[in-house]
């Protein structure tokens, strides 16, 4: 299993993978990083990615873009409505009152939930991440904005669930962010010495978040974190409007009444914001027959850029400064501040971040990637499946949240959690009820840029009075789970209830039990009747009873997410076959372009197939190419192949006629060469070469005649083919010239390539073996016998005794 995390952009999405070497971002089908966050809709299949992306202009009312900020979203929120007006594809509100994205799908028109588009994008960067690792993916880590709430995480895990994703956690983007810069880290400091304070500036395509961090060894805390509306975009917008302000006065056009032209706008005027953040002269803008068939031109430059944008500017500067209020960081305990996300690269950005912040910008992380790479850490501590040394990340509730109940005729209220609580966290509470209760959960009033503050309703089931008639105990857990979600996720009733028991009196000296006696009176003495009353004490006895909640809240209930997965897996089955049926439809059209070019005149194939037979092939080519672009457009897979089938079986005669003869040189001359090395070994073996000394008369016929043959063989072939046409199949195929070459060398190498036999071994002296000193042995004996030699060579008795016995 591989654990992956996901940065999921409001422009473009990243994936990282944790591995044994690191962690590394992985490239989609494309060869890139970045996935554009596209989805679109092309007849009968859908195109997702970078492939959506490039179709925007061509497309665009089936091509989705920027569904990030309708997620969890109603369609009648301010917000949406603003979005609205910046999107070109059709948006209708649902029964529900959400968003619904009108697209049209297998000639049908169809109404898709930002969530079911969300897990389209999902099924796209998960089949690119399971095509790059060839392992199966389950465990993901999602990063959101901090300043998502429920209604948005929650609608962002349904997508996650539609498309089969099991997510450990969604994480927040500053989060992952901290988490990607203080992992590695080496010289964090100790949890008793003074923390590390280091401010995270992300800055993207849609939004601004600006977050404080303290940083210990193996540990982070969020403390603050601000965001705001505002990014990239809005300096692209900036620069659009003034653009069509411009090209109205001077041409008499206006790009913003024609959405493909504002469109095409936008993207010139990006690609020039991006040239204006690493160069300050003057850039050309120049757009080929942009409205009416009319070609614009124009100019801008940096400082006009910034003036145009202050604005936006002045929003950026105000969130800066809000967070540095919220954290009650002294400048002086700041330790540095780190910018990610492209829009950071603006130099206006980095000259607001010195001025505020009274440091530079630093650029430790990569821009781009780390927030995916935080995320990818973040999944890797969680999964079981990888093993990583630990760093706990302590995420912050970027709202206050509050909690109301009715008691009779009148309304409580209280709050559970501060702004920039710590979270996960848990909260429990007491009340006493005799009845059933509702919980109710919402954010405090004007405390998040939304209008309805609702968070949900959960509704405490079997409360009951005690056996008196009294309220009972009940307890009731609130909590920020690990996904940023606040939920009542338990209530527990406590039960008490007294019980009498009785209090055993002492024992007597025979074993028996005495009665305790009254004070001031005696005990009765032994054997006389008395009247046995025993003291009862009274015990509480607790017991606890789990209670069943119904919470109403956001996100789609089991029924319709299991409805929405199955039909998300429909659609992946549909784009299999879709793909499958256009591969067989490309795969005809290319074999017709192709046999046509090569049976025309001067074409490859031309000179191996008769004129009539060329000119019925040419025809049957031009009747299937007029097929497939009228009535065989849309035919099935089975269609096509048995099609292509038919045509390679008139085809592949001529086909294979041409290999033949273009392979019949190549193959005479291997059978050529391997005669004549078979005559030469011959020759010299007739010389008595040494190295086929070893050889018999024999072998030397037996190979001699198998050249004769075989160049019989060659020269009869060779007369076969002079006078055939090359439109007819050749009498000798290369498969036969091979076979007789392959006979013949088989024959000749088990004869030349016998090694020689190895000369007899000369029997060792048994003696003389006797006489050499052992391993180890003591030479001083050789030299004493060779002193005592006689010069007629004979040795003394005494010492061929003495030899003898030792």
């Amino acid at each position: 299993m591989s654990v992956i995390g996901i940065d999921f952009g409001n422009e473009s999405c990243y994936v990282a993978v944790a591995k044994a070497g690191g962690i590394e971002t992985i490239a989609n089908d494309y060869s890139l990083r970045a996935t554009p966050s596209c989805v679109a809709f092309a007849g009968r299949n859908r195109v997702l990615g970078v492939a959506a992306k490039n179709q925007q202009v061509t497309n665009m009312n089936n091509t989705i873009s920027g569904f990030k900020r309708l997620l969890g979203r109603k369609y009648n929120d301010p917000h949406v409505q603003n979005e609205l007006r910046k999107i070109p594809y059709k948006v209708e509100p649902r029964p529900d009152g959400g968003v619904g994205i009108k697209v049209q799908y297998q000639d049908e028109e169809c109404v898709f939930s930002p969530e079911q588009i969300t897990a389209m994008l999902f099924t796209k960067l998960k089949e690119d991440a399971f095509k790059e690792l060839k392992t199966q993916i389950n465990d993901c880590v999602i990063t959101v904005p901090s300043f998502y709430t429920n209604a948005e995480r929650q609608a962002l895990l349904d997508a996650a669930g539609i498309c089969g994703l099991n997510v450990l956690r969604l994480m927040s983007e500053t989060t992952a962010t901290a988490l990607s810069y203080g992992f590695y880290k080496q010289d964090l400091p100790a949890p008793e010495e003074k923390a590390r304070n280091v401010i995270f500036v992300d800055f993207g395509h849609s939004a601004l978040q600006v977050s404080a961090c303290a940083f210990h060894k193996g540990k982070l805390k969020m403390l603050a974190s601000c965001a705001d509306h505002v990014g990239g975009r809005d300096f692209d917008y900036a620069l659009a409007n003034h653009f069509s302000d411009e090209f109205q006065s001077k041409y008499k056009i206006d790009p913003r009444t024609n959405k493909r032209a504002f469109l095409r706008l936008l993207t010139e005027v990006e690609k020039i914001k991006k040239q204006m953040s690493a160069n300050s002269t003057k850039l050309p803008l120049n757009i080929e027959c942009f409205m009416n068939e009319i070609d614009v031109h124009s100019t801008m430059q940096r400082p006009i850029m910034e003036e145009l944008c202050a604005g936006v500017l002045q929003r950026i500067e105000t969130t800066m400064r809000k967070l540095l209020k919220d954290s009650n960081l002294p400048l002086e305990d700041i330790h540095s501040v780190e910018i990610v996300g492209g829009s950071t690269r603006i130099p206006a950005i980095k000259h607001l971040i010195e001025q505020i912040f009274c440091k530079p910008a630093s650029t430790t992380l990569n821009q781009d990637e780390a927030v995916s790479r935080g995320a990818a850490l973040q999944c890797a501590i969680l999964s079981p499946a990888v093993r990583v040394r630990e760093f706990s990340c302590s995420d912050v509730q970027a709202y206050p949240v509050l909690i109301s109940w009715e008691d009779g005729t009148q309304r409580n209220e209280m709050k559970v959690f501060e702004q920039y609580h710590t979270a996960p966290f848990s909260r429990l509470l007491t009340v006493h009820r005799r009845e059933p209760l509702t919980i109710n959960v919402h954010y405090e009033p004007n405390s998040v840029p939304y209008p309805d503050p609702f968070i949900g309703s959960f509704h405490i089931k079997d409360i009951k009075p005690n056996a008196n008639g009294d309220p009972q105990e009940v307890k009731i857990k609130v909590r920020i789970n690990q996904n940023g979600i606040v939920l009542v996720s338990s209530a527990t009733m406590v039960e008490k209830r007294e019980s009498e028991e009785p209090v055993t009196p002492p024992a007597t000296a025979n074993g028996e039990q005495q009665p305790a006696s009254p004070q001031g009176e005696e005990a009765p003495k032994t054997g006389e009747p008395m009247d046995i009353q025993e003291d009862k004490k009274k015990k509480v006895v607790t017991k606890s009873v789990d209670l069943t909640i119904d919470c109403k809240t956001h996100g789609f209930i089991s029924n319709e997410l299991s409805n929405y997965h199955e039909l998300e897996m429909k659609m992946i089955a549909n784009d299999r076959q879709e793909k499958e049926r256009i591969d067989a439809r490309n795969a005809l059209e290319e074999f017709v372009y192709e046999i046509r070019s090569k049976i025309q005149e001067d074409g490859e194939l031309s000179a191996y197939v008769d004129p009539d037979d060329a000119s019925k092939i040419t025809l049957q080519l031009e009747d299937i190419e007029n097929w497939l672009y009228e009535d065989g457009e849309n035919c099935e897979r089975a269609v096509y192949k048995d099609k292509l089938a038919t045509l390679r079986q008139q085809t592949d005669p001529i086909r294979v006629r041409c290999e033949e003869y273009n392979g019949h040189e190549q193959a005479f001359n291997e059978l050529g060469q391997t005669i004549q090395l078979t005559y030469k070994a011959v020759e010299q073996y007739r010389a008595q070469d040494p190295k086929y000394d070893h050889l018999t008369e024999t072998e030397i016929l037996n190979i001699s005649e198998a050249a004769q043959k075989a160049q019989k063989w060659y020269e009869e072939a060779r007369s076969r083919l002079v006078n055939v046409r090359k439109t007819q199949d050749p009498p000798v195929k290369v498969s036969d010239i091979r076979h007789e070459n392959q006979t013949l060398a088989t024959c000749t190498s088990s004869v030349l390539n016998r090694p020689k036999p190895k000369p007899p071994t000369p029997p060792a002296d048994n003696n003389a073996a006797k006489d050499q000193p052992q391993n180890g042995a003591d030479h001083s004996k050789d030299q004493q016998q060779q002193q005592n030699q006689q010069p007629d060579g004979n040795q003394p008795k005494d010492i061929e005794d003495k030899m003898d016995v030792e």
